[in-house]
C-alpha cells in the first residue's frame, strides 16, 4: 500500500501542512528538530511524493531536459552534467538526459519527447564552444545554452569559457618565465575557441614586445598525431621556439612526442602549455602538463542556476563568460639552449 503524506504527518506528530512544507523544502519557519523528525519518518516509511498530483497543483513537473551533442558520453566534459545535477538536486529537480551524437533527426525526436513529458526548462549543452542555433521549439520554455553561444543572444541565456582570458594567462605565464620565442599550435577549425585563443596569443606577444614571426604559428587537427607533426616542423626550423602554447592538451601530448623524437627535453629545452586541463592527458605525461582549466563544473552549475532564475523570477536572457584558470605543473621553466 502506498504511504501517504498524511501517514508520515501522523507518525511524526505534525500536521499534514507541516509535513508537506518540510518535504518540499519550504520549511524555514519550522524548527530544526521538527524538520529532522519528519524527514526521518519519511525515510523510515519509504514515503514517495505523488509527483503527478504535485505537478498538477503547481503546473510544474520539476523535470529539466539536458540535451547535448556528445557531452553525456564523453569522459572529458562530464563535469558539466555533474555541476548541473548538483544544483538541480539541491532544488528538488531531476535531469532528463538526451545525447544526440550530432544527428539532427535524433535531436528533433529527443527534444519533442522531452517537451511531450512537459519538462519545465532545458539546458542545451555542446562539447565545443561555437556559435549555434538551438531548436526553435526550445524558445517556448526557459532554456540555457551551455558551453556555446546562440546566434541570437536575445533568445537564450548562455554560458561559455573565457577563451581570451585563459589563453592570455597561458602566454603570459610563458613570457614571465623569460621566453621570447613563444609558438602556438592552433586547431585548424574556425571555431570561436580557436579564433579567440589565437587572438590572445597575438595580443600578449605584441604587448610584451616578443617575437611574432610567421614560423611561430602552426595548425593541427585536434589530436596528438597531428600535434606531433606540427611540433616537429616548429622545432626543426632554423630559429625554433623555446616555448609552445597549444590549442588543447591532446595537441600538447603530440608536442611531447615530437620533443622526445628530436631529443628535446621538457622543460629544460622547451616549455609547453596546453588548454582544457584534461586530467587523463595532463597528468599522464612526464613532466605534468601546465594547462588552462576549462570550467566545466562551474559552467554546469551556472547554467542550472540560471534555469532556476528564469523559472522563479521570469528573468530575461543573459550571457556569462566563465573564467579559465591556469593549472601549473612541471612543463614550464626558464628558456634553456636547444
Amino acid at each position: 500500500m502506498r504511504v501517504r503524506l498524511q501517514d508520515v504527518a501522523e507518525r511524526a506528530g505534525v500536521s499534514t501542512a507541516t509535513a508537506s512544507m518540510v518535504l518540499n523544502g519550504k520549511d524555514d519557519s519550522i524548527s530544526g528538530e521538527t524538520r529532522a523528525r519528519v524527514r526521518a519518518v519519511a525515510r523510515e516509511m519509504r514515503y514517495r511524493p505523488n509527483v503527478l498530483a504535485r505537478s498538477l497543483r503547481s503546473q510544474r513537473t520539476r523535470a529539466i531536459g539536458f540535451i547535448s551533442d556528445e557531452v553525456v558520453t564523453t569522459p572529458y566534459a562530464g563535469a558539466m552534467i555533474q555541476g548541473a545535477q548538483r544544483v538541480a538536486d539541491d532544488h528538488g529537480y531531476v535531469l532528463l538526459l538526451a545525447n544526440t551524437d550530432y544527428h539532427p533527426d535524433v535531436e528533433r525526436r529527443a527534444v519533442e519527447a522531452l517537451l511531450d513529458r512537459q519538462i519545465d526548462a532545458a539546458v542545451y549543452a555542446t562539447m565545443y564552444h561555437r556559435i549555434i542555433e538551438p531548436p526553435t521549439s526550445l524558445e517556448n520554455i526557459p532554456t540555457v545554452i551551455l558551453d556555446s553561444r546562440p546566434k541570437d543572444e536575445a533568445a537564450f541565456s548562455w554560458v561559455a569559457p573565457d577563451e581570451v582570458g585563459g589563453a592570455k594567462a597561458a602566454v603570459e605565464h610563458l613570457a614571465d618565465a623569460g621566453h621570447r620565442r613563444i609558438a602556438m599550435i592552433n586547431d585548424r577549425d574556425d571555431t570561436p575557441a580557436a579564433v579567440e585563443r589565437e587572438e590572445a596569443w597575438r595580443t600578449i606577444l605584441d604587448a610584451r614586445g616578443l617575437d611574432r614571426d610567421l614560423d611561430l604559428l602552426a595548425y593541427a587537427n585536434s589530436d596528438a598525431t597531428s600535434g606531433a607533426i606540427a611540433a616537429s616542423q616548429l622545432l626543426g626550423g632554423e630559429n625554433p621556439p623555446t616555448a609552445i602554447f597549444c590549442f588543447n592538451d591532446r595537441i600538447a601530448a603530440g608536442v611531447y612526442i615530437a620533443a622526445s623524437r628530436l631529443g628535446v627535453s621538457i622543460p629544460q629545452d622547451l616549455s609547453v602549455v596546453g588548454f582544457d586541463n584534461q586530467i587523463l592527458v595532463a597528468e599522464a605525461v612526464d613532466p605534468g602538463l601546465t594547462s588552462v582549466q576549462l570550467p566545466h563544473d562551474e559552467m554546469g552549475r551556472w547554467a542550472m542556476e540560471q534555469v532556476l532564475r528564469l523559472l522563479d523570477k521570469g528573468a530575461g536572457p543573459q550571457g556569462k563568460r566563465m573564467p579559465c584558470p591556469l593549472v601549473e605543473r612541471g612543463s614550464v621553466a626558464p628558456p634553456g639552449q636547444l
